[in-house]
């Protein structure tokens, strides 16, 4: 195929919208509990701001590097060991609300090593399965190999605990080996191996079986287990079609947990209404698109399992939140990709994105 001349102007725009829109977003559900806890209105959207920034230098840096230099085992498992460090090493410091998924330096810098473990696993996957497509019925020389490190970073989220990011790093793991012609039967022995440790962790472990419960029946607690998805539904219908109009709502003022995080959708469906939901939506699909018409369109498997790879970790995530924030799944620590406040999350998606708007420069 011709070499085009530059990158997917229509993913190029989308990306951008959405950064801009996350951030117009960001302050409207941040300022007034910014300006009651920390003392300005700014705090949250001026972190969000800085991250979006160095996220859009990355991003304009990878998309001119050809993304061949990543297929590299110099690159490639560096980037394994160093995540796997990384992801061990966020043990070692102080818990947060019974969690163990930051390092803080200050007051002003965080780093989550969870969110590196989603580009680092598709890198791994698109190094190792690109000369293995014809091997994978090979359960212990391919598929067992393949599968290690990522089975590696699921456990070690999982015991952070965050289940939804372990979820989002499963989905794309079986997407990518599927894509590169494991066999659904493999994937059915994986899911019934799993299955016991999923059952206890939903199940077995008080706080998420009392979730399970309040999705079932959020009105049986509306004070407690059920508080996140009644005033996430709240907000969400009094948007109704056209909304109250942007800054004007009013879950958010110390009614709705996490307004500029995990649940900034429901926000935008009570400001913007359906018409904005709609809207967000709309530009994730036209992201999916053209992320997956990357994917499809390279000749070179290795670009064509990172392209599918970074494209389907965005989808899967913006999938999982809206859900949570719509009822359809029990509620999970998610944030919407581009969107949601969350430094390192904005980054690493604009990074990826990065090499993404790269490999578009390799198709027609």
């Amino acid at each position: 195929m011709a070499k085009r001349v530059g990158v997917d102007k229509w993913l190029f725009g989308v990306i951008l919208l959405l950064v801009l829109f996350g951030l117009v977003m960001v302050f409207s559900t941040s300022a007034v509990m910014a300006k009651a806890t920390v003392g300005s209105p700014y705090a949250y959207v001026s972190k969000q701001a800085g991250y979006a920034l160095a996220g859009l230098i990355a991003l304009f840096a990878l998309m001119k590097v050809d993304y061949r230099r990543f297929n590299n085992p110099k690159v490639v498992f560096p980037s394994v060991a160093i995540t796997m460090l990384l992801l061990l090493g966020v043990f070692a410091v102080r818990d947060s609300h019974h969690t163990h998924r930051w390092f803080r330096f200050g007051g002003f810098f965080t780093l989550q090593p969870s969110e590196f473990a989603k580009p680092v696993l598709i890198l791994f996957l698109a190094y190792f399965l690109q000369t293995r497509i014809h091997q994978m019925d090979d359960w212990k020389g391919t598929i067992l190999r393949a599968a290690t490190p990522p089975v590696m970073f699921i456990g070690l989220i999982l015991a952070e605990p965050d289940l939804g990011t372990a979820l989002v790093c499963i989905g794309v793991t079986m997407l990518i080996l599927y894509l590169a012609g494991m066999q659904i039967k493999w994937l059915v022995m994986a899911a019934l191996a799993a299955s016991p440790l999923l059952y206890y962790m939903l199940f077995r472990v008080p706080w998420r079986r009392a979730r399970m419960l309040a999705f079932v029946n959020p009105e049986n607690d509306p004070r407690g287990s059920g508080f996140h998805i009644l005033q996430s539904l709240i907000a969400v219908g009094t948007g109704g079609f056209h909304g109250k109009g942007l800054m004007e709502g009013v879950q958010k003022l110390f009614y709705l947990p996490e307004p500029h995080t995990d649940f900034i959708f429901a926000t935008i469906c009570e400001e913007l209404g359906w018409i904005g939901a709609l809207a967000v939506i709309g530009l994730f699909c036209v992201l999916g698109y053209r992320g997956l018409r990357a994917a499809i369109l390279s000749t070179d498997p290795f670009a064509r399992f990172l392209a599918f790879g970074i494209t389907s970790a965005i989808l899967i995530q913006a999938f999982f939140n809206i859900s949570v924030v719509l009822a359809l799944v029990p509620t999970k620590g998610i944030t919407l990709p581009l969107i949601s406040s969350g430094g390192t999350s904005l980054f690493i998606t604009l990074a990826g994105l990065g090499v993404l708007l790269n490999i578009t420069r390799e198709i027609d």
